[in-house]
Parts: structure tokens; sequence; C-alpha cells
């Protein structure tokens, strides 16, 4: 398993998706998809969850569901909680690439 400190210190921006899937829906994968779709090797996208994460989403105070982060060489730089459609996930990624 790769360490978060690792996933984020990279120089493309890392758009991450803390999720929880309350009752085994499909949380916005297809959003992801053409998110991480539209911007190709520009940036990562990663889903982490909640409940299988549960001392990483506490030390990053984590408390709705979805909680989308930015992260660009190890800072955050965009943190938004509620449903996000793909066209404002992409512009927001677009903005540190």
């Amino acid at each position: 398993m790769t360490k978060f400190g690792d996933l984020i210190s990279v120089e493309k921006p890392v758009l991450i998706d803390f999720y929880f899937d309350w009752d085994d829906v499909d949380n916005d994968l297809e959003t992801l998809r053409d998110v991480a779709a539209a911007l190709g090797d520009s940036a990562k996208v990663i889903k982490i969850d909640i409940k299988k994460n549960e001392p990483l989403a506490e030390a990053l105070r984590v408390k709705g569901n979805p909680t989308f982060m930015i992260y660009k060489n190890g800072e955050m730089k965009w943190r938004q909680t509620g449903d996000q459609d793909a066209n404002t996930l992409i512009g927001m990624v677009q903005q540190f690439v």
C-alpha cells in the first residue's frame, strides 16, 4: 500500500475523492472516470474509502461524503465536500496543471 505522503508529493496535481458507499452504490465512479480520461497524464485521480482509511480521514478532518481534495507537491490546493460534476472537477484540477 502506498503511503499518503508519497501519493500527494508529486509534481502533477492529484485529485482525491474521499468517499463511503453507504449501500454499496457506485459512488460517482463514472464521473471520476470522465475526469481521469479528460485529464490524461497531466494529473492523477484517486478514490479513498473513508471507512477503510479512518485514521487518514480523521487526520484530514474528512466529515462529509464525498470530500474532494486537490494536492500538488504535497500541498493541499483545493477542498470541497459534496457532489461535484465532472466539468467542475476537471476545471479545478486544470488550474494546477
